[in-house]
């Protein structure tokens, strides 16, 4: 659909937000068109990096997910744009247009999602227990990966790792791997 407007063109395509991140950084694009459920670093966090790291390229976020939790973790990681695949073919273009305007875009169901999180109050609430990097590792131990490939991931030592297990366990005062798990499936990290 992309490639059949005018002008427009599909400059990379990524398998993780890592590579989503890596290839951002290199090709400098316009939009990126993100998915939440990205492995080894979910499309948040990616979010937030390619936006630190290119604050004009605008973040579209295409998601089967479509809670107010989510919506208001796609806001703050700093997406203008987020679309449910399911409305893909009636919206994908228009959110691309006012995207490159540099505009907000969201279809009515997530618009009515939005306004009935704020008259409820849950939107304005933000999570702020866990740094990136602790987010980074809460994904990495929930997708099964051992303490020494998340060492090999980030470039530190396992003992650095097991430091960041240790306070991430005790900020949310979680007693188990099974219980940082539901946690990160409850809030978007990774999913079931």
């Amino acid at each position: 659909m992309v490639q059949q407007q005018p002008g427009w063109e599909v400059c990379g395509d990524a398998s993780t937000g890592r590579e989503a991140v890596a290839l951002a950084g290199e090709l400098k694009p316009d939009i990126v068109i993100m998915d939440i459920g990205m492995p080894e670093l979910n499309g948040l966090d990616a979010t937030r990096q390619i936006k630190k790291a290119l604050p004009d390229t605008e973040v579209l976020i295409f998601t089967a997910n479509e809670t107010d939790e989510i919506v208001r973790q796609v806001f703050q990681a700093g997406a203008r744009g987020y679309l449910l695949k399911t409305e893909a073919n009636k919206h994908l273009i228009p959110a691309l247009e006012m995207l490159c305007k540099h505009r907000t875009y969201f279809s009515s169901k997530v618009s009515e999602m939005i306004f009935s999180g704020y008259l409820q109050g849950r939107m304005g609430v933000e999570d702020t227990a866990l740094t990136p990097r602790e987010r980074e590792t809460v994904q990495l131990i929930a997708e099964g990966k051992s303490n020494k490939e998340i060492a090999g991931i980030f470039g530190i030592s396992v003992k650095t790792v097991e430091t960041h297990r240790a306070a991430i366990m005790r900020k949310l005062r979680l007693d188990s791997l099974a219980a940082l798990v539901r946690y990160a499936i409850r809030n978007g990290i990774i999913q079931a």
